[in-house]
């Protein structure tokens, strides 16, 4: 993002951009100030900040909704890897603390996207939702989610991949707002959650068919609730079928399907989430 051929292009339809902002000297100090301090995902949303000072806008509902659709996951996969990093049985060596240090900067992305999500709906005119009161066993499916660690890691893969759904799930009402790509910047980072969890899991033996990523609609025995894999057998993309393209035979249903992480709307993650009572 060229920054400054922005603000050069409103000026010429609104000559007191920076007043509205604040002295041009001093808006330029505050930004590139405040930019050495955040994350590359953060800029749209200092961005946004600026503008809705200069013009008082604020984000339209289904901006908000979608941001806190996001805050309601994140509050409970903070909850989650907290007690997690607390209470699982890693057990011991060198391999087990690994793991155990690895759920810990989890939890940690989760703590910072939940501060960061609070901060960024407040900013838009929002009300940001609360933490609530959770299921961690899913209904008794898991009677010991955290002393059992098979359970744990089942359920940690279960919640990053629906995470991963769910954001792309919502990010069509983020379009033309300054938050789309830092959205998508924490749908990054789940990724690279959903895969340490596999990982994790296979290196522990816990599944002879997992693979880091999702494939096809196969659950893995890792889930949130029934349904979050549905669709994720798709093999069509922008009206192309993958499979077979431009005459590779290699390129079957699995790999097609491996290829996409496919979107979950808000009725299919409500249900998936309701099993944990998480609300959206």
């Amino acid at each position: 993002m060229n920054f400054l051929n922005i603000l050069n292009e409103i000026e010429k339809v609104d000559a007191e951009i920076y007043e509205r902002i604040s002295p041009r000297r001093a808006a330029m100090k505050d930004f590139f100030s405040f930019g050495k301090k955040i994350a590359a995902a953060s800029v749209p949303l200092a961005v946004g900040t600026m503008f809705k000072k200069a013009y008082g806008q604020s984000a339209n509902p289904a901006v908000i909704n979608a941001l806190n659709l996001g805050l309601a996951i994140e509050h409970f996969s903070a909850a989650f890897y907290t007690r997690g990093f607390n209470e699982a049985a890693f057990g011991n060596g060198a391999t087990a603390a690994a793991d155990k240090a690895a759920i810990g900067i989890i939890r940690d992305h989760e703590l910072a996207h939940v501060k960061f999500l609070q901060d960024t709906i407040r900013t838009a005119g929002g009300t940001p939702v609360g933490v609530g009161s959770y299921d961690f066993t899913g209904n008794r499916e898991f009677s010991e989610p955290f002393k059992n660690i098979r359970s744990f890691l089942q359920i940690a893969q279960g919640l990053e991949d629906t995470a991963l759904r769910a954001t792309k799930g919502v990010s069509g009402d983020l379009l033309g707002s300054p938050y789309l790509t830092a959205a998508l910047s924490m749908h990054a980072v789940e990724a690279r959650h959903s895969t340490k969890i596999r990982l994790i899991r296979i290196s522990r033996g816990q599944s002879g068919t997992l693979q880091p990523w999702i494939s096809l609609n196969d659950e893995t025995d890792g889930r949130l609730g029934q349904g979050a894999y549905a669709g994720e057998q798709n093999v069509q993309q922008a009206g192309n079928t993958i499979t077979g393209i431009n005459g590779n035979t290699s390129i079957d249903a699995a790999r097609a399907s491996e290829a996409f992480d496919e979107p979950l709307d808000r009725a299919a993650l409500r249900q998936v989430l309701a099993q944990f009572k998480v609300n959206i």
